[in-house]
């Protein structure tokens, strides 16, 4: 069966509830009828960045629970998991009997230490220079072992990160295997995380590189279409990769839409909107928030210079005024490539504008996704980002039951609720889209098939969002503000 074109909950294992079974209860007790997939971030056992460094993919965090709570999620919704193809954890039995044999481990051939790269085992600064890594600092962790020999390797993310070789056989064999019980799983997509960092070519960026990006791309789709599984390629940069992708019949995502429609909201202007629908991919997941920050780097093109200064301006003053303070290496995080910031505060925590950026977001080409912070209209937790010193965490609050209780109880929760629920059940979603006249300081987006038609139309200036749609039941054209 295909993915359901409804809309989709991103949620970490222990984000709402304590664990699986919690979370499981969250969903049929609230989303049943608001959502038809589940984005459930890395459940596997991990030994850094929440999940995104696992040690295996064969189980599940005992701390979560089980293959069987997976398996039962999965039943009952779409269910989207992850795939990390840059890396590996440090901690993983992989990398830790590489780093004890050295050469003779069976699995030395997995990893890009600077000996296989160069003959001399050393690369020049300017190569390293060249690679994009959106860190602080060179690509590359010193190993020592116990006989007192040091060696560099090829480290992209954080020291727990340890990229793998996709040129080498053994990684196929280990990674193949992965991939297909994956597959087994109930998952109907999996999302490839940082495939974008996995092609390696010295004196170029190592980002992205064509044609080698292509072919590790089908590898990967080889070994999950057999079970009826698709692939999500994940990349945040300019919006061209996306148009890449979706070129070559991939699934992609819309991460340029957050900031633009922060730009749309904060300076009642659709233009810059209004031209990205007219061209963005079709085959796409869209966002407004996810476990990551609010892209900057996504809209280079899409807005000028000058318009996204003005909308950071303008995140800093309504809601991401910790930016400056929470930047910088002391908290793990860089704004020159996205700002930490719940979309709700983003929004100065005006709920009309919160749903209509919503709105926006569910009338957009593609599945939509809606993070599980979003989901509760959360606010920035900044004592959580004072313990962990980890700016990301800003937007990562845990919600107990009996606060998912509380702010279930929310008007803006309650609204948007009702808004997830047109969006996952009209007929006309799944037919053909529309940008309708309208002024610049309003914005108009059509749905329709057959006779099922829905219109959206946002007052830019007052964020009054009104949905005219066509009622089968009574047979007229019934508008309700949401």
């Amino acid at each position: 069966m295909p993915l359901k074109n409804q809309v989709q909950l991103i949620v970490y294992p222990d984000s709402l509830g304590s664990d699986l079974v919690e979370l499981h209860y969250v969903l049929r007790r609230y989303l049943s009828s608001a959502i038809g997939g589940v984005h459930l971030l890395p459940f596997y056992p991990s030994s850094a960045d929440r999940g995104f460094a696992p040690l295996t993919y064969d189980a599940v965090d005992p701390a979560f629970g089980t293959w069987r709570d997976i398996n039962l999620i999965g039943r009952e919704f779409d269910l989207i998991i992850d795939f990390m193809v840059n890396h590996i954890s440090r901690m993983s039995d992989y990398f830790q009997d590489y780093f004890e044999k050295g050469a003779e481990s069976e699995y030395a051939d997995m990893f890009l230490s600077f000996n296989k790269l160069s003959p001399t085992g050393e690369i020049s600064e300017a190569d390293l220079a060249l690679v994009y890594t959106r860190k602080p600092r060179p690509p590359y962790t010193i190993i020592q072992r116990a006989d007192g020999s040091k060696e560099k390797v090829w480290c992209t993310f954080d020291y727990e990160q340890i990229d793998l070789d996709w040129n080498s056989p053994k990684t196929h064999e280990v990674m193949r295997r992965y991939l297909i019980n994956l597959s087994r799983t109930p998952a109907k997509m999996i999302r490839m995380d940082a495939f974008a960092y996995s092609t390696l070519k010295l004196g170029t960026n190592c980002f992205f590189l064509e044609p080698q990006v292509w072919e590790l791309l089908e590898w990967l789709q080889d070994y999950v279409s057999p079970f009826g599984v698709e692939i999500l390629p994940e990349v945040h940069e300019h919006y061209s990769y996306h148009r890449k992708i979706s070129d070559h019949g991939y699934w992609t995502y819309d991460f340029s839409l957050p900031m633009l429609v922060l730009h749309t909201l904060y300076h009642h202007t659709s233009r810059s909107l209004r031209q990205w629908l007219a061209i963005c991919p079709r085959k796409q997941v869209t966002t407004l928030d996810t476990h990551d920050g609010i892209g900057v780097v996504d809209v280079a093109d899409l807005l000028t210079p000058e318009e996204l200064q003005r909308t950071l301006d303008g995140l800093d003053e309504k809601g991401a005024n910790t930016r400056k303070i929470f930047s910088g290496p002391e908290y793990e995080n860089l704004d020159v490539y996205q700002v930490n910031c719940t979309y709700f505060s983003a929004l100065e925590c005006n709920e009309n504008a919160y749903i209509a950026a919503r709105a926006i977001q569910f009338f957009t080409p593609g599945i939509p996704q809606v993070y599980y912070v979003g989901l509760l209209a959360g606010e920035n937790d900044i004592e959580l980002v004072k313990q962990t010193k980890n700016g990301r965490d800003i937007n990562r609050h845990n919600y107990t039951i009996d606060e998912i209780r509380s702010e279930m109880q929310k008007p803006v929760v309650g609204r948007l609720l009702r808004l997830m629920e047109f969006r996952s059940n009209y007929p006309a979603f799944d037919g053909q889209f529309a940008i309708e006249d309208a002024p610049d300081d309003e914005i108009r987006l059509s749905w329709f098939q057959d006779t099922c038609r829905a219109i959206l139309h946002i007052d830019l200036r007052s964020y009054v969002t009104r949905i005219t749609y066509y009622d089968e039941k009574v047979g007229t054209m019934t508008e309700f503000t949401a």
